[in-house]
């Protein structure tokens, strides 16, 4: 087995409220230099950069699998991960007609950029991307698991668009397989705060907005970089296996 280490939720300057500086060749360069080897391109309910990311990536030991975070219709935000480009379009396709017809204000939230593997401009993203879809949880993870996709709760300790602060509760409808806590917890206290984690692993990631927010604190335990591999590792399967290391004292609240 390898040991791969991991930031499963970047964001590009298609998402809102992302910096300017979030274009592929800086986020690769940065997962780099941060000797991370897995990332996953999670833009709020859109997904046009992935494939940017990806040839940005070509050539090198990074990792970058095709990715959305959703915003459901209880404001829960989940994080959807495939193995490939094929997977991920056909499910953009189903979120493009859940999403309001609502134009961006791009005054409050920022410019939404969609951008090639240089990071030079393409085009600019009319629909609001931060609202919510149609889609209920259970939705998402019937649709997303149907694609051979994976869905993970994203940061579920946030007060804003957490799984447990904006519900409380979990449903027998949901398989989870796991949680994502964020970069101002540790797994001790998420597990403390919130008992109905109970023993599903964790994950912790960035929720990168800016270059300096990687983490890479997640650690898996894999044959290979694959979404199977990565579904063993959270059933704690053929010897995979997934762990937070300790996180430095900065990242605590």
């Amino acid at each position: 087995m390898k040991k791969f280490r991991a930031d499963l939720h970047v964001h590009t300057v298609l998402s809102p409220c992302a910096e300017v500086e979030m274009i592929p060749p800086l986020i690769v360069q940065t997962a780099l230099e941060l000797n991370i080897d897995l990332i996953a391109i999670t833009d709020h309910n859109a997904s046009a950069n992935v494939s940017a990311v990806q040839k940005a990536a070509a050539g090198s030991k990074l990792k970058v699998f095709p990715g959305m975070e959703v915003q459901t219709c209880e404001d829960v935000h989940l994080l959807c991960l495939f193995e490939n480009i094929n997977e991920l379009e056909q499910w953009q396709n189903a979120v493009d007609k859940s999403l309001p017809d609502t134009l961006n204000r791009a005054e409050f939230f920022g410019e939404q950029y969609i951008v090639d593997e240089q990071g030079e401009y393409i085009r600019t993203e009319p629909r609001m991307l931060l609202t919510s879809t149609r889609f209920s949880i259970e939705d998402v993870f019937s649709q997303v698991n149907a694609l051979g996709g994976l869905v993970i709760p994203a940061h579920v300790n946030r007060t804003t668009y957490g799984l447990f602060p904006t519900l409380g509760l979990l449903s027998d409808q949901w398989p989870i397989l796991a949680f994502e806590i964020s970069r101002h917890i540790t797994p001790e206290k998420a597990r403390a705060n919130f008992p109905a984690i109970g023993r599903y692993p964790l994950i912790q990631s960035g929720d990168v907005h800016r270059l300096d927010e990687f983490i890479g604190t997640t650690i898996f335990k894999l044959e290979e970089p694959t979404m199977d591999e990565i579904r063993m590792a959270l059933k704690n399967e053929g010897d995979r296996d997934v762990f937070i290391e300790n996180m430095p004292d900065k990242l605590h609240p």
